[in-house]
């Protein structure tokens, strides 16, 4: 639970009160009613928390020193842009920015997001039975989500199931955009580090330096076939294993689905690899209903651009009967997130405060 403490270093409090959790100090605005921690990772601490304004339930998120890493500082940057701009029933919404108490040297970030109860992560490794109308579900909210931030301009580029939280009545909501880019930017974000591997795109294994939207329909698939055989499809231990592990799945390609590979290191290895003639993905999942097979062979295609889309997605006789056209309108603007990879802290401090006002116009 939370502990309330004096602040640090006789440190006036300023509209903020003081809680410890999980050995780690939270400087928070006095509106909020830290609950409980219920998560934590490489970027700090995440607690269950009450706005006693509104009496609304939310996760505060605390990142810690994030100007210490400046890829980890565009990456909350990024984040802080685009959900300030994306208003979606299935996107996490970003409610509040907390005001640093120093303009100039504040270090840590805390946002304020809408509490959800778990992530998908921890649904498909629990034991709690899924039927084909909760995978549905889930498959469509993920698509309907995805269809937004893809009209949006976006790609989220790191969908896995840990990064799509779930509540008690099956709403699920995309989050973690740190990663995320808009699909026709600069082209120095096509070759670095995106989507975690074994959710990863041929084509980003393969090193080609222009993808677009395909690779998240691709991690959708991956994550599709986690539901139905509630185990990871692809669990590669390094890249050329992933590979591996995806052609003795859908068999050796032929030539002409080899042609979107445009590194030709990457091509010469695929064609080395031992023939395969694939395995039935009815095989792999013999309870599943055919017709999610039938959408999920259609995902799961290796050459890009003769996979599914989202749209197409949606429209399939498994969800066609959840998805209404009209309900779900395109963004209305295509978003840019194309922000200089080699601006210094100082800048990216500056960015990030003048984020934060757009949540507290009374502090300009």
């Amino acid at each position: 639970m939370a502990t309330l403490v004096e602040p640090p270093n006789g440190m006036k409090s300023r509209g903020k009160h003081y809680y410890t959790m999980w050995q780690t100090l939270f400087e928070i605005d006095t509106k909020y009613v830290p609950i409980k921690p219920i998560g934590r990772g490489a970027y700090g601490v995440v607690c269950s928390s009450i706005n006693r304004e509104t009496n609304e339930k939310v996760a505060i998120k605390k990142i810690n020193n994030v100007f210490e890493n400046r890829i980890d500082a565009l990456r909350t940057l990024r984040e802080l842009v685009l959900l300030r701009h994306i208003k979606h029933d299935n996107v996490i919404a970003l409610k509040d920015v907390m005001m640093p108490t120093h303009r100039m040297s504040f270090k840590d970030v805390y946002l304020v997001y809408e509490l959800m109860d778990t992530d998908l992560h921890q649904i498909i490794k629990s034991s709690q039975s899924l039927s084909n109308d909760h995978c549905k579900y889930f498959v469509f909210q993920l698509l309907r989500g995805l269809k937004y931030l893809h009209s949006a301009n976006i790609l989220h580029r790191d969908l896995k199931p840990g990064n799509l939280l779930v509540n008690a009545n099956c709403d699920l909501k995309i989050c973690d955009f740190g990663l995320a880019r808009t699909s026709r930017g600069n082209e120095q974000f096509m070759t670095e580090y995106v989507v975690t591997r074994w959710y990863r795109a041929p084509e980003l294994l393969l090193c080609c330096d222009n993808y677009g939207t395909s690779i998240d329909v691709w991690s959708v698939g991956c994550i599709f076939a986690e539901i139905l055989g509630r185990k990871p499809i692809f669990p590669g231990t390094e890249c050329l294993n992933q590979l591996k592990l995806i052609i003795s799945v859908f068999g050796t390609q032929q030539e002409a689905d080899l042609e979107f590979i445009d590194n030709p290191k990457a091509r010469r290895f695929i064609k080395s690899l031992p023939y395969s003639r694939g395995t039935h993905i009815s095989s792999l999942y013999p309870q599943a209903d055919p017709l999610a097979l039938d959408l999920l062979q259609k995902m799961l295609v290796f050459e890009p651009s003769k996979r599914i889309t989202v749209t197409e997605a949606l429209q399939h006789p498994y969800i066609s009967g959840l998805y209404d056209p009209q309900c779900n309108p395109p963004a209305q603007v295509p978003l840019s997130l194309d922000i200089d990879e080699n601006i210094g802290e100082q800048m990216i401090r500056q960015m990030m405060w003048n984020e934060t006002l757009h949540y507290h116009p009374e502090a300009r």
